[in-house]
């Protein structure tokens, strides 16, 4: 898919990989872009320097993910790109409280049902549109310290494929994004958690602009998996190759915490 001319709703835009990527679209010279964050002041910031538009949304909840969808559209006309980019970290395992978990599952993986919900008998009616959604490497690998996190990007992961495997026909795209580490507070935060050393003996933390070019490049090529880690391709293949193996070695990466 090429950027330029279309028209690209980012959530969780204002910070991080969220706010790189738009700046990254930006010099793709789309014909506009949404912001849409919880932080109204700094998508405010960030859509008037790319002459966008900025939305105040909680994708924890689906009525404000119908309501940007129909600003957007009413704004701009058809959503050509939505990217599912909000996101949390928490940590802990199956004894985390309720609330957490209620919470962490709303926004990494429910506000991609929304989405979707809310945009595809439009995209399906006109037979095209593009989703990109923002997991994880943790949704293909597991994240040492934070059951939460792991099972909800798992479940972001199923989710993109099978919405992958069932609009192809009718003209929708769709990418998941998988990154493993990236310098965001998000990640500043889990160096202080749990598992903080493993994730620093896991392997290179790059910078979200870096994300975002290969975001860039992996809609480009209307590829499934965007890995800006070319490595988690290899991770993941040893672990579908020998599960047992696999599971050995994340053991000894959980016992380095």
């Amino acid at each position: 898919m090429k950027l330029s001319d279309k028209v690209i709703v980012v959530t969780g835009g204002a910070h991080g990989i969220g706010a790189a990527m738009l700046h990254r679209f930006h010099r793709e010279k789309p014909r506009a872009l949404v912001v849409a964050d919880r932080d109204r002041p700094a998508a405010e910031a960030l859509a008037k320097e790319l002459g966008g538009l900025a939305v105040a949304c909680d994708v924890s909840r689906e009525a404000e993910i119908v309501a940007l969808v129909e600003r957007a559209t009413r704004e701009y006309g058809a959503i050509d790109l939505f990217v599912s980019n909000a996101g949390i970290a928490t940590g802990g395992g199956v004894e985390a409280p309720d609330d957490d978990w209620r919470r962490i599952i709303d926004i990494n993986l429910m506000s991609h049902v929304w989405a979707a919900r809310a945009l595809l008998p439009a995209m399906v009616a006109r037979g095209s549109g593009y989703l990109l959604s923002t997991a994880s490497a943790a949704g293909l690998l597991s994240m040492v310290g934070s059951a939460p996190y792991s099972v909800t990007k798992h479940g972001a992961v199923a989710l993109a494929e099978w919405l992958a495997i069932t609009y192809a026909d009718k003209g929708i795209k769709v990418s998941c994004l998988c990154p493993l580490f990236v310098s965001t507070d998000m990640l500043k935060g889990a160096l202080t958690e749990a598992g903080g050393a493993s994730v620093k003996a896991s392997g290179e933390i790059i910078t979200p602009e870096k994300v975002a070019d290969a975001v860039v490049e992996g809609l480009d090529a209307e590829k499934f998996l965007i890995l800006p880690h070319p490595e988690v391709a290899t991770y993941f293949q040893r672990k579908a190759g020998d599960y047992d193996r696999w599971l050995a070695g994340m053991r000894k990466l959980h016992a380095v915490k």
